[in-house]
């Protein structure tokens, strides 16, 4: 039993040791813009073993101040992303059970089709999933997390959320990820999302130009290679409309 107990010891005090890494790492940010995140460093590493898909080698992103970063694309993120950005805590339980109700009904209606598929020699399609996250959520997981989809993951997550609510203010908490978040292979932050589609600073995109980018976001790199679709045009439209409801730290 002794050396059980020790093993046990061991992980506590690793795990709050990690825990307590996290939360320093969070304290810091309200005062120091971070230089990389978890997602971005294993974007890095495959990369730098498999290449780039697009041919591409060079890794844009450039950190701007959330004064320079436009209103519009600002609003456009808030109204496709997370509606009550300013009034949560950090996690919508709600939103995270209408998102586990359509899901379900999505991989039911994908095992039906996949099986008549199946029949006539097809390889079916896996079904379109959609997630229930916060930014304050999907700022976490990409910070310094892993993208593993596990429930002790999970449960990291919402405790970082927490704490990135607790000691960040709702506009450092958009700062960081508008600087941060992907927007296409390598396309890292609104920055080189701007330069990189439009041709012009962040600060400088209007308001159809910037709900695009806010409609890449759930699948930027997928987007990326269809920039023409009809739905990015009509899912765009939407965001366009709700923008003017979207409510700014």
């Amino acid at each position: 039993m002794k050396p059980l107990l020790r093993w046990l010891g061991c992980l506590l005090i690793a795990a709050f040791a990690l825990e307590l890494f996290f939360i320093l790492r969070i304290a810091a940010m309200a005062a120091i813009d971070p230089e990389s995140t978890a997602f971005q460093r294993s974007e890095a590493w495959q990369v730098a073993v498999h290449g780039r898909s697009n041919g591409e080698r060079d890794w844009k992103q450039q950190w701007v101040p959330y004064a320079q970063i436009s209103d519009s694309l600002k609003r456009a993120v808030i109204a496709s992303e997370d509606g009550e950005f300013i009034y949560h805590q950090g996690v919508e339980w709600e939103a995270i059970e209408r998102a586990r109700q359509r899901n379900a009904k999505a991989e039911e209606i994908a095992a039906r089709r996949a099986a008549q598929m199946r029949a006539r020699g097809k390889e079916p399609r896996a079904p379109q999933l959609r997630g229930g996250s916060t930014i304050t959520q999907q700022l976490a997981k990409n910070l310094l997390l892993s993208g593993e989809r596990t429930l002790l993951r999970k449960g990291q997550e919402l405790v970082l959320t927490m704490a990135l609510e607790v000691m960040l203010s709702k506009q450092r908490i958009l700062e960081i990820y508008l600087n941060n978040v992907e927007w296409g292979e390598g396309i890292f932050g609104a920055e080189a999302a701007a330069q990189h589609y439009f041709r012009k600073p962040a600060s400088r995109l209007t308001v159809s130009e910037a709900a695009r980018l806010a409609v890449m976001l759930p699948s930027p790199k997928s987007f990326e290679r269809r920039l023409g679709s009809s739905y990015l045009a009509s899912r765009s439209a939407t965001i366009v409309a709700r923008m003017p409801a979207a409510e700014l730290p």
